[in-house]
């Protein structure tokens, strides 16, 4: 078989004793020929036999073009010894010994043959993509080649793939290609432009269109911006009679194919196109790139089970594949939107889908292949443990695998229907004939590209979508862009349901009671105005205001974007509570549960039915979890401490009676009775107390001084009397109360009469303790504040009696007050 001229044939002869010892990693530039020479040049090689080839590439579009120019240099026809097999289109013969599929189709058929039985090796073609399909099929074939097949040949290419931890894995040997077919000359933004990439775009466009005269391919992130630069461009096309194309996933095949195919006539072309056109496939014609430097990936939140998608930079890997389009048939010339600057500041390489994607179809075929932790096979990158167990946990939501991580009986029917898991969830949950077609329409209208367009694709509703397409399969009507994407939809339905065997008759659940099955964790409820929603698994969602389902109690989201704070629903379906409550009925928790009322000021008791963060459902009722209504009160108690408890003088100067017991006796084991303790152990000292209390008005009854002496044992208690009493009784007979809240020693305040006798200061706690004493004159005012008594009637009494006698003449007050007799008012007999 004779090949074209391309750099790639410099290495087959290396490559083919690389591959004849074993697994290899080919490199070689873009448009070197990997894709197109590799594959045929292998297959008449002596260790395989006779044995087929599978080619996998990242893309449908791709797939179908890699098989076309194989089977074009081979001098065959697609479907002879060069086919392809793509979702919903299959082009195999029984010669064909060289197979092109999509990554997903290599899972499937590892699962229904792990042996890949008459086949001698898989390529894995643009591997440096690293999709996560791309690395799940290595993992499992490197699990073949160790245990069934050391036969088996495996052969990842790709143009900017770091070699070296690939060849690592597969113990393989590195063959090398160099020089690219075509050079291509690249052109940055001067290093002074300071524009963002997408508003360079129109100008260099225009530039490219005029320094050269072949195809061009732009490359934008997403459909979006592919039609915001078509109504720029378009003025600017027509007037030079440039043709203007538009290249993206959600296109039929046939749209893609006539655009990827050399075009029937010779007119100019200005492709735009998301990262589709990235790798693998040759557009016939072009000749210049203009590339935004800008992609649209998913990425996905661990922390909230949500995949939001995100215009990103992309990597220099992703730049020098993108550059490389233009190289493939003539020299070519790249424009890029930003500066050389910018480029250096660039990623190396793509992250991998992998450690950044949702692993729930992963982890379910995984459990398929009977692998419930990761670790057990050889991974280029191991999946992340945050998002495998958030992946864990969805699918035992879905009810496809057991608390042991293995796969339910449920989950093995999903897991062989080879679906997204939420799919294939929504599938097996069919139960009769009329329940598979609806459940087979749902699954293929989330699947394919929005049947709806302009003004009616705001529409939010799925069940519009569905009407929409059963009433198109009545009549045909419809533009010819809404017949195709319906056709789409109705060919995907079709397909489903011929894996659906249910044959049985019943009732027809609802769309959303079906779907609630496949989204548990994206029931949605409205909370607080029109539009505002929450999920099951605990975050905000929004829906605009003027969308019919805005009102809606309750809905299953089954498109989200994750957002920043709030995801933005675009596609839902309404739910009653009822179809709720019956399609969720072994995940709905009821039980009794307390809350803080704010406006009771006290705790209540609620009967709930609970589906993740939703309260479904709410009954009043009397607690019968005590324990627990007293934790929420006492929490209540300290967020507002010390004003939520009836601290009366009694209880406050107990506590200081105590928190001194404590000083004077270090080494014992008196309690900790400071607020700061008493605030952060209420429920130690305070519970027993409350009984049946649930208000904080409840409280005020409370003697806070009997809790805090129950703190105390019965040695305590008269210990405490004794060292420290509450009163001070006087000389003259009268009980005093002492005040123990005061900074320094105790504080006794006493007229100064009562006093008379006492020659020193009153001491307490077996003499360890002196009392401060306010002396106090018959009308009850302090004239004297002393720690030392014996001094004060040697000294300062003579200057007080003076004063006193003048002011208080019919009072005694003699002047030895020390060995005077204490006195009660004037001390004179009282009349009757």
């Amino acid at each position: 078989m004779k090949f074209p001229d391309l750099p790639v044939t410099s290495a087959l002869t290396e490559l083919s004793q690389a591959i004849a010892a074993g697994h290899a990693v080919l490199t070689a530039p873009p448009g070197s020929g990997k894709t197109s020479i590799v594959p045929l040049a292998l297959l008449d090689e002596p260790w395989l036999a006779g044995q087929k080839i599978l080619m996998l590439e990242p893309r449908r579009p791709a797939a179908r073009m890699a098989a076309r120019r194989l089977a074009q240099i081979a001098g065959s026809k697609v479907g002879g010894l060069v086919g392809y097999q793509v979702r919903l289109d299959r082009k195999v013969g029984p010669d064909t010994r060289i197979e092109v599929i999509t990554e997903g189709i290599l899972t499937r058929r590892l699962q229904h043959d792990p042996t890949l039985e008459g086949v001698g090796l898989v390529i894995f073609d643009e591997f440096h993509e690293r999709n996560l399909q791309a690395d799940l099929g290595l993992a499992l074939c490197l699990d073949v080649c160790a245990g069934l097949r050391e036969d088996l040949r495996l052969l990842p290419m790709s143009a900017t793939l770091a070699a070296g931890p690939l060849c690592a894995l597969l113990d393989a040997r590195h063959v090398q290609a160099s020089g690219r077919q075509y050079p291509v000359s690249v052109h940055y933004l001067a290093a002074q432009d300071r524009r963002e990439p997408l508003a360079a775009m129109p100008g260099l466009v225009r530039q490219a269109l005029r320094e050269g005269d072949g195809d061009l391919l732009v490359f934008l992130p997403g459909r979006g911006e592919i039609e915001q630069l078509a109504r720029e461009l378009e003025s600017d096309c027509a007037g030079a009679g440039v043709a203007l194309q538009k290249l993206y996933g959600d296109l039929p095949a046939a749209e893609q194919d006539r655009i990827l195919l050399p075009p029937a006539d010779s007119a100019r072309r200005v492709i735009l196109s998301t990262d589709l056109a990235e790798s693998s496939v040759t557009i016939e014609g072009v000749s210049g790139v203009v590339d935004s430097g800008l992609a649209r990936k998913p990425r996905f939140d661990a922390n909230s089970g949500m995949t939001r998608l995100q215009r990103q930079p992309i990597s220099q890997a992703s730049a020098e594949q993108r550059a490389g389009r233009a190289g493939r048939l003539r020299p070519g010339t790249c424009y890029r939107a930003w500066t050389e600057a910018r480029h250096a500041r660039l990623l190396p390489a793509t992250a991998p889908e992998i450690v950044t994607s949702e692993l729930g179809g992963l982890v379910l075929e995984l459990a398929l292949w009977g692998i419930s932790d990761p670790l057990q096979l050889s991974w280029l990158d191991a999946p992340p443990p945050a998002h495998w167990q958030q992946a864990v946990a969805l699918l035992q939501q879905l009810d496809a695998l057991n608390p042991d991580g293995g796969l339910s009986p449920q989950g093995r029917r999903m897991a062989q229907l080879g679906l997204e898991p939420r799919l294939a969830r929504l599938l097996v949950e069919a139960r009769s004939h009329d329940e598979a077609l609806l459940v087979c329409d749902l699954a293929a209208l989330l699947s394919e590209r929005d049947v709806f367009a302009g003004e009616q694709a705001r529409a939010a509703d799925l069940e519009l979508r569905l009407h929409a397409l059963q009433a198109w399969r009545k009549d045909k009507a419809g533009s010819a862009a809404g017949r195709r994407r319906l056709q789409a939809v109705d060919q995907l339905s079709r397909s489903l349901l011929r894996q659906l065997r249910v044959d049985a008759q019943g009732p027809e659940r609802t769309p959303g009671e079906l779907m609630s099955c496949a989204f548990p964790d994206r029931i949605a409820m409205r909370r607080g105005g029109r539009g505002r929603f929450l999920l099951a698994n605990g975050r905000g969602a929004v829906l605009d205001q003027a969308d019919s389902l805005a009102d809606a109690d309750f809905l299953v989201v089954t498109a989200l974007d994750a957002g920043q704070r709030e995801g933005r629903i675009w596609s839902a379906l309404p739910l009653s509570l009822e179809a709720l409550l019956d399609a969720q009925a072994a995940h709905v928790e009821e039980g009794e549960e307390v809350a803080w009322d704010e406006q009771r000021q006290g705790v209540v008791a609620r009967r709930v039915q609970r589906l993740g963060a939703l309260v479904l459902t709410q009954k009043p009722a009397m607690p019968h979890d005590p324990p627990a209504a007293q934790a929420l009160l006492l929490e209540q108690v300290a967020k507002r401490w010390p004003e939520a408890l009836p601290w009366k003088e009694g209880a406050r100067q107990l506590q200081a009676r105590i928190e001194r017991m404590a000083k004077l006796q270090p080494d014992s084991d008196w309690p900790d009775v400071s607020d700061q303790t008493l605030r952060a152990d209420l429920g130690a000292w305070l519970g027993p107390w409350l009984g049946q209390r649930l208000r904080l008005s409840q409280l005020d009854d409370l003697d806070l001084g009997e809790c805090l002496k129950g703190q105390l044992d019965w040695q305590q208690q008269q210990q405490l009397d004794a060292w420290l009493p509450t009163h001070y009784s006087t000389p003259a007979g009268s009980r005093r109360q002492i005040d123990y809240t005061t900074e320094g020693p105790p504080q006794l305040s006493v007229p100064l009469q009562e006093m008379f006798g006492e020659a020193d200061t009153p001491r307490l706690a077996q003499g360890r303790v002196s009392l401060g004493l306010a002396l106090l004159n018959p009308a009850g005012r302090p004239i004297a504040l002393t720690g030392d008594l014996g001094n004060f009637w040697r000294n300062a009494y003579v200057e007080v009696r003076k004063e006193l006698r003048g002011r208080y003449p019919k009072h005694d007050w003699p002047e030895d007050p020390a060995a005077a007799v204490a006195r009660r008012g004037t001390g004179r007999p009282r009349r009757r």
